[in-house]
């Protein structure tokens, strides 16, 4: 009998530890709820095209974009060109650490773009990016 007894307590019980499994799942369905709105939302632009990599922030950014009726928008809030300059030193306030992103439609004059360019560094940018689309595959 003893010989019985050791063969039922070296037996292994096998089990399966989901915890792990289920942070992880949770942690992505928390990303994927957050970002998704984001990329539904926006003012339509047409990017001119060039071959360049991705660029990763963390949550925080500002974005500044000129569509094709020349119609400047901060982070999709319509603003006034001669307004353009005080309402983006009130939403940048002087934190150098921000990313600024500026997309302008392909249409747009220059000079539209770069006075823009100029007022965003002179309220003290010094993270500036410039959006464009991927160029089409061949």
């Amino acid at each position: 009998m003893s010989r019985r007894r050791e063969r039922r307590k070296q037996q292994l019980k096998s089990t399966l530890d989901l915890t792990n499994m289920i942070d992880v799942v949770f942690t992505l369905l928390i990303i994927f709820m957050i970002t998704a709105p984001m990329m539904t939302q926006g003012v339509q632009v047409e990017l001119p095209q060039a071959k360049a990599k991705n660029v990763e922030t963390n949550n925080e950014m500002i974005q500044v974009v000129v569509n094709k009726e020349n119609k400047i928008f901060i982070n999709d809030v319509e603003v006034a060109e001669v307004q353009f300059e005080t309402a983006f030193s009130n939403i940048f306030n002087g934190r150098k650490e921000i990313p600024v992103f500026v997309s302008g439609d392909r249409d747009v004059p220059y000079g539209i773009v770069m006075s823009v360019i100029t007022k965003i560094q002179k309220a003290g940018a010094v993270k500036l990016g410039f959006l464009t689309e991927p160029l089409p595959k061949e």
